[in-house]
Parts: structure tokens; sequence; C-alpha cells
């Protein structure tokens, strides 16, 4: 006789928004730190197998294989007289007093890697993956402490393009933050200190261009609001943004600063109502060059007064377009000649007074009037059980010859939601438990051409296949309803197969169906509404309860219970994945096969089915009769051994 188990606390099945599958990924590869790192910064460069991870005095190089991780620790050790000093200041927290590593980044072939030295920021040459150097005598390079923050806990950026190094510093402590190039070839400038009122960095992005002048880089970050009333936030979030051939100005204006610095305000809400998101955390951009049409979408991570984060998509032509056509706030003369603060060609013959009239412009009015407004007006529709906090995106070339963005949301409990975004919604297709020990993830980077995301919380860092596609299922109709951009259905093989680098849509086999659920193309629908599986048989006492579990594979998928042939159906109870039966005054349990059926994209599937056999009297009637009260805190589910 079959045993039977209790389990859990009932609760309801979530709504569409809810991830579609979910899993508990447990396997190799992942590495444990041997004490909680809880600031991680992150360098991966694609198509390796390496990460580089900068910890409390330590960077870590983590290469990945499938059997497991190979690691190496260099030390970076904290200078004993910063330390000291820091240790008898009455702030920042003590534990800040050490140095972290905070900037890990390769421009051109040199690694250059930041600390923040106990408060006196210090940075290094990192040669042959393995010794560190001093940067002195090594090309041009600012200060230390315009590329890493003197504590770990203070915001700011670092981003490698064209040759050079980018840093943002958040503002702090009296320091105004600025946006820099702080090491590489070309001339170090800054912004002006007017430009930006107390800002805090959440991102940056290299916004390519066929046209190599025409290169720019995107800075996010939030601004104090010096005229918001009461009842508003105190916060604006913006974009700036800045050119990669830009060389600064002339002696006697913007000489060691941006000529091409512009910035505008991202609106992050529900239309125009008052319901908008203005803090943002976080931003990450990708970005398809085709020519001289740059296409793409920037997914920006904002929070409002009361710490709820929500995600906002913006496309790039239409940044693109505001900041080359909107008019200057304060400003309303006409321009005369190139329009002040656009990328030109450093040989490009601009008249001296037409130049020194445009750098006036800009000095003074860097912001454009126009408002970078969200796609689709609205936040993306996305889970709100559990706070977003870190995000990373790659854009895939479907079956069907388009582009699609995945995202990768890393939440506060320690999941990963993998999103797929189309023109008209945020599909989830799968939420990902990957730690051993939940927490907070911290970092993340993508690999596009090996095709793995990596993973870092304060214990462990993980990799993840991008292509995840034998976890769908063994059917057409699974592997089509994940809505997964890298996977397909393989006519020819018959499996769930990752999509091939280079795929010729008109020669090859795969089948997709991505801007919505759409089984059908699979041509399964007969098949699928007689498949049956065998019942499981369960033996039941006398005056005992039985509680059927059925694994919910989907959840999206409507779940329901049928005895027999009968039309009558028996609905469910929730417990955690499962669908459970359990006995109720008006559908009691009699002997006969219960059925579970899961029913999506209008196809009705059995997922399984059980016999019940019992021994003498009717099967009690009232689940409540037999747990009494406690039924509402923890009832019970069985489970067959």
């Amino acid at each position: 006789m079959k045993h039977l188990i209790l389990v859990s606390l009932f609760a309801v099945v979530c709504a569409v928004k809810s991830p579609r599958l979910k899993f508990v990924v447990h396997e190799p590869p992942r590495f444990h730190f041997t004490k909680p790192e809880n600031y991680l910064s992150m360098y991966h460069q694609e198509g390796t197998n390496t990460i580089y991870v900068g910890g409390q005095a330590v960077i870590y190089v983590l290469t990945f294989t499938n059997r497991g991780v190979r690691d190496q620790q260099i030390p970076v050790v904290t200078d004993e007289t910063a330390k000291a000093t820091c240790m008898a200041k009455s702030a920042p927290p003590k534990l800040e007093c050490d140095n972290f590593i905070t900037v890990i980044q390769k421009v051109n072939d040199t690694f250059v890697v930041c600390g923040t030295n106990a408060g006196s920021p210090k940075c290094w040459l990192l040669v042959n993956s393995t010794v560190l150097t001093d940067v002195q005598g090594n090309g041009h390079i600012a200060s230390a402490s315009d590329i890493s923050p003197p504590y770990p806990s203070q915001r700011f950026i670092s981003l490698p393009a064209d040759g050079s190094l980018y840093s943002a510093m958040s503002s702090v402590g009296g320091h105004p933050g600025s946006i820099r190039r702080t090491y590489g070839s070309q001339k170090l400038l800054k912004t002006e200190n007017v430009w930006l009122l107390n800002p805090q960095f959440a991102g940056a992005a290299v916004i390519p261009s066929a046209e190599k002048f025409k290169e720019e880089v995107y800075f996010f970050f939030s601004e104090i609001n010096k005229t918001a009333r009461v009842d508003e936030e105190p916060y604006r979030a913006r974009i700036g943004r800045i050119c990669t051939v830009d060389e600064g100005g002339i002696k006697a204006l913007l000489e060691n600063s941006w000529t091409t610095f512009m910035k505008a305000r991202l609106m992050c809400g529900v239309g125009s109502t008052q319901q908008q998101y203005n803090n943002i955390k976080q931003a990450v951009v990708t970005v398809l060059t085709a020519q001289d049409n740059r296409a793409g979408v920037m997914y920006g991570l904002f929070a409002n007064a009361w710490g709820r984060t929500v995600i906002c998509a913006y496309s790039i032509q239409d940044i693109d377009q505001a900041f080359s056509t909107s008019k200057l706030k304060g400003y309303s003369t006409a321009f005369i000649g190139t329009r002040p603060g656009m990328c030109v060609r450093k040989n490009a013959s601009i008249p001296e007074q037409n130049n020194i009239k445009n750098l006036g412009v800009i000095r003074y009015h860097p912001e454009i009037e126009d408002v970078i407004r969200p796609l689709g007006v609205a936040p993306l529709d996305l889970p709100t059980d559990d706070q977003i906090t870190h995000t990373v995106a790659d854009i895939v070339l479907a079956v069907n010859d388009e582009h699609y963005s995945v995202l990768y949301l890393g939440t506060e409990q320690g999941k990963v939601l993998k999103v797929l975004h189309t023109s008209d919604e945020a599909f989830i297709i799968a939420q990902y438990s990957l730690f051993h020990n939940e927490g907070p993830v911290l970092n993340m980077a993508i690999d596009s051409k090996k095709g793995h995301l990596y993973v870092g919380t304060a214990m462990e860092v993980q990799r993840l296949p991008l292509a995840d596609c034998g976890r769908y299922g063994d059917t057409c109709r699974e592997c089509i309803l994940s809505r997964d951009a890298y996977c397909g259905w393989d006519k020819a093989r018959r499996k769930c197969l990752a999509i091939p680098s280079g795929y010729n849509m008109s020669t090859g086999s795969f089948i997709q169906h991505l801007d919505q659920s759409n089984a059908s193309v699979c041509g399964e629908a007969a098949a699928l509404k007689q498949r049956r599986t065998s019942p499981r048989e369960v033996v039941v006492q006398s005056n005992s309860s039985v509680f059927l579990p059925c694994p919910v594979r989907s959840f999206h998928a409507m779940y329901r219970w049928e005895k027999d042939n009968c039309i009558k159906n028996y609905p469910c109870l929730f417990s955690g994945d499962s669908c459970v039966l359990g006995p109720a005054v008006d559908t009691p349990l009699k002997a006969g096969v219960f059925r579970c059926m899961a029913t999506e994209d209008g196809f009705k599937v059995e997922v399984i089915s059980f016999r019940l056999v019992y021994n003498g009297g009717a099967l009690a009637t009232s689940l409540a009769a037999t747990l009494g009260s406690s039924l509402l805190l923890a009832a019970a589910t069985l489970w067959l051994l």
C-alpha cells in the first residue's frame, strides 16, 4: 500500500505575469567564497571561460569548465596607514576600512584595477592576469579617486570605450560628482560642476555607430530635483551623453571639459499620471548596429519613494532623435552652423567664431527640453513579489530573422528571472533558483559568444547557460510554448535545441514562435488531446482522507482534476509547485480514476493520473473534518512514495 505524507502551506496559483516555468538548479559549475563578499565587481571578456571578481582585498580569477571551477586568488592588501586613518574616523562604518576592489576593466590590452584602499583609492595594472604593478608611467591616467570611490557603498560607474576608460562618480560628502575620461591616450576630460546636481549614477553604455566618430557613451543617473514640492519625490532620473571623439574645448572655454555633454529627463511611470518612478538604480542597453542605423533598447531599473522597483524600456532611436532635434532648455536663439553638442570629426573645419559660440551654448545650456518616455508608455508588466537588484540584457537573432531582447533579472531573494521582451509584452520565460545560500543577486555578466550567464551573490558565483533548451521538455509544444529566443524545435532531430550560430531560415529545420504563445505551428493538436498516462494505484483505508498531487509544470496553464470520463471537474488546491486534489463536501473522492489536466494555449494535456481504491466506507467528505482548524495555517498534501 502507498503511504501518505503531510506537506506545506496551500497558496493561490500565480497569474500570467508570473514565470511560466520554475527551475531549481544545483548542478555545477559554481564557486563558493570562503567569506562573504558583500561588494562584488566583475569583469568578463566575451568568448572566454574566465571571469574576474573583485572582492575584499582580493581578486578572484575564476575559470569555469563543465566539471567545476579553477580559482586563483590575487591578494590586494590595504595600505596600513590608510587603514589606521580610516578606523580613526567616525564615518564610514569600520567594516568599509579595507581595500574593496571596485574596478576591473580591460582597456585595449591592459587590465586596470582599482580599489577603495580604506578611503584612499589606489589603482594598479594587472600583468599576465596574475601580477599587480603600479600605474605610474603607463599612459594618461587620472587620480585614483576619480576612478574608484573611497568606500564600496558609494555608487559609481566605470566603462571602457574606444581605447579609453570612462568613470562616473556619484555625489557624496560635499563632492559634486562627475563624468570623466580617466585612462587612455585621449585627453582626460570631465563635466563642469554646474551640469550635475548631486548625481547618483546607475549605469553606462557604449552606443556604437558604423561611422566611428559618431560613437557615444550614455550615462544614467538620478539628480536632486531642486523644484520638487513637498508631495513630490526629491529625485529626477536623467540620461547624459558624450561623444567618444570629444577632445575638449579651447583654452578660454571648456579646455578640460566635455564639449558634447548633453542630458535629458527620463520618465518611468504610467503615462502622465503621478505614478512615477524617479530614482534610477541600474541601466543596461542592447544595441544592434546596421550600417548607419542604430536600433536598440535601453532598460532602466527604477524605484519609487516606497522602494518598489520596476523596469522601463526606451528606444535608442527615440533617445538619438531627442538629442539631435530637441530645443535646449533656456536657449531660444537659432543655431548657426553645426548644432552644439553634436559628434563631429576631429578635423572638421568649423569657423572659430561659430565654435566659440557653440561651446558657450553647451556650457550654459546642456539640458534638452524633450522628455524621454518609455516604450509602451508604462513599466514592463513583471512580478512584484520580489525586488529586482540587478539586470543584464542580450539581443538575440531569432529563426524569423528578427531581433529580440532577453533580460535576466536578479532579485533580492537570489532568484534569476529570464524575460523575453517583444513589441507587445514582457514574457517571463522562467525563474531560476540557483544558490544553496539565498541572498541578493549583487552582480551579473553575460557572454553572448559563449552562451553563458554569470551570477554572483555574497557567497557564490554560478554559471548558467543562456540556451537552456533541454529543460523545456521533449515535445514540440513544450519547446514552442517556452518562447525562449535561444531555443527552437528541430523538426529533423525532434528535439528542443539551441538555434545554431549563422542559422539560415530558408534551409533550416527549426520552428519558433516568439511574439505570442502559439503551439499550433507544431501540428500536434489531435495527438495531444488523446494522450493518456498510466494511472498509479492508491489504496486508502476507511475513514481517512487522501490528497493527490499533480506537478505544476507551467504556471501559465489552468489545472483541473477530472474523474473517470465524467464531465464534472474537481478544483485544485495549490501547494508549492503542486495542484493538489483533496476531498470537499460537494466533491467527495470516491473510487475511480482521477486525471490531472493542464490547459494552455487552447490545448489540454493529461499530466498525471491515479486509480483510487478504498477499503470499505466512503472517504472523508470534508478536509476540515480531518485536519480541523489548523487547515488555514498548515494544510496537508499527500505524496506517493
